[in-house]
């Protein structure tokens, strides 16, 4: 009787235990809308003057034209930068940063990759992060770091002609922007594909639980 009572209250205590606090998931949720507003802003402002030899169908685009693409884009700017410094200032605040991405390790990474590829990675403790996640989680904000800064280089290269110069340039600035886009899509794919694969971390972000 006394095994069955731990067990149900453990169960009880798992159910009731809060994995993405409150703040965390309204900030999430927001900088979602941001980066679907900045990604596709920022393929209409890429299509008036393409850096490769393609361009993006007016399908995954918005603006309708490059003033509209530019207007929708500092929109999303403000936007993700406010969200983005009150997520990171209470990450630092709260020590969510230092408690979920830290440590990282090289021979954790490998064996957490090699895991996943194998299907025998543990999602049982949706708390705590694997060394890949944490290695993917630390690098999307210094993404996001090169990102805002190489935006300011293009979007002011008079104003912010030293931050522009740090960058090699216009041009390379918008080199470098258009790689951090990449990267951010790229990060999105994943992190949608996970989000699909264990369907308990959406609802974590959901309902907190």
């Amino acid at each position: 009787m006394t095994s069955v009572s731990m067990s149900d209250t453990q169960r009880t205590a798992s159910k009731s235990k809060v994995i993405q606090p409150a703040w965390v998931r309204v900030l999430h949720w927001i900088n979602a809308v941001a980066m679907v507003i900045m990604i596709m802003s920022g393929w209409q402002i890429y299509n008036a003057s393409p850096l490769f030899g393609f361009v993006f169908p007016p399908s995954v685009t918005l603006g309708g034209w490059l003033g509209g693409g530019i207007m929708w884009h500092l929109a999303g700017m403000w936007l993700l930068v406010i969200n983005g410094l009150l997520y990171v200032t209470l990450g630092f605040i709260t020590g969510r940063f230092r408690k979920k991405l830290l440590p990282i390790s090289a021979s954790g990474v490998i064996g957490d990759t090699k895991a996943a590829l194998t299907g025998k990675l543990s999602h049982a403790d949706l708390s705590t992060y694997n060394q890949v996640q944490k290695l993917l989680y630390a690098g999307i904000l210094i993404v996001g770091v090169l990102i805002v800064l190489s935006g300011l280089a293009i979007w002011k290269p008079v104003q912010f002609q030293y931050l522009t110069a740090i960058f090699g340039g216009y041009d390379t600035a918008r080199y470098v922007h258009f790689v951090m886009m990449a990267s951010i899509v790229g990060f999105l794919v994943i992190h949608v594909a996970l989000a699909l694969l264990v369907p308990k971390s959406l609802r974590a972000m959901i309902i907190g639980r």
